[in-house]
């Protein structure tokens, strides 16, 4: 699937036209099912919508790579972000597998000076990870919590906030959609001044062992050299075959990146969260 980046509406308020916004752990989101409607009545280009529905699937390989969900794993690192206070400001971080974007929020909210985000598919990028990070514009200042509170968060506000100017957070971003390997291309042949990113987030993206090579060559390209990587995910998941022990063990056969499991989560199916640097880095 070819790369390609999104330009970002100038009007906020236009970009979160027809959309409904909820809270969870103090970041403001846009209501799924109020989007797939939309979708559902032609502002879904590809049409991904109507496939997940008519097939009963969160994924479609090829087609539509799951970012209609905020999958548990994001939560998770979410947390950890906040335990292990890691530093943003004035970093460079890529959201790879971005879905709703909450992951390069936080970074944004942690003072980071540029955050790209990454989707398969570009409805997503359209219909919910740039009305997000929109709407957290509008309620700028609020930092993020630990996560505790997000069983109490704050009733769905029917509608967002007017904006009543553009807020300086989102010329920090980039946002981009397209299978890995392509937007690498995109990005490290661009005309455009690219540094490579001293930290990628990413969740719930080892799921499919077919997608290892391409995940693995992706952060090798883009990560700087004392970069880190956060990967969140499942020890197994069930029907697809992946697992985050298959891509650790995959990780160091490769030999390019060191890996620690700094996070098991046993609630339920365990999960773990997942740090990776390059083996010469400092």
């Amino acid at each position: 699937k070819a790369a390609k980046e999104h330009d970002i509406p100038e009007d906020l308020n236009k970009i979160l036209e027809n959309k409904v916004i909820e809270t969870v752990s103090d970041l403001h989101y846009v209501n799924m099912s109020v989007v797939e409607m939309r979708c559902l009545g032609g502002a879904d280009g590809e049409g991904i919508v109507s496939k997940s529905v008519s097939s009963h699937s969160d994924l479609i390989p090829g087609v539509y790579e799951g970012g209609l969900k905020i999958w548990e794993c994001t939560f998770d690192l979410i947390d950890y972000i906040s335990e292990a206070e890691i530093p943003f400001t004035n970093k460079t971080v890529l959201d790879l597998g971005c879905g709703a974007g909450l992951l390069g929020i936080v970074a944004l909210r942690g003072r980071a000076e540029k955050v790209h985000f990454q989707d398969y598919n570009s409805t997503v990028i359209d219909e919910i990870t740039v009305p997000n990070v929109a709407a957290n514009c509008i309620n700028e200042g609020s930092r993020v919590g630990s996560g505790a509170d997000r069983k109490t968060s704050k009733p769905p506000s029917k509608r967002p906030k007017k904006a009543e100017s553009s807020p300086d957070v989102l010329p920090k971003c980039r946002f981009f959609s397209g299978e890995w390997s392509e937007v690498s291309q995109l990005l490290l042949g661009s005309s455009k001044p690219f540094a490579k990113y001293d930290v990628i987030l990413t969740s719930e993206t080892i799921y499919n062992p077919d997608y290892y090579s391409a995940l693995h060559d992706t952060l090798a390209q883009l990560l700087d050299k004392n970069g880190r990587v956060y990967l969140a995910g499942k020890a197994h998941y069930f029907g697809v075959g992946g697992g985050i022990h298959l891509f650790e063990k995959f990780v160091v056969e490769r030999n390019v990146f060191r890996t620690s499991v700094v996070k098991k989560i046993d609630k339920g199916l365990q999960r773990c969260i997942m740090e990776m640097a390059f083996k010469d880095s400092s």
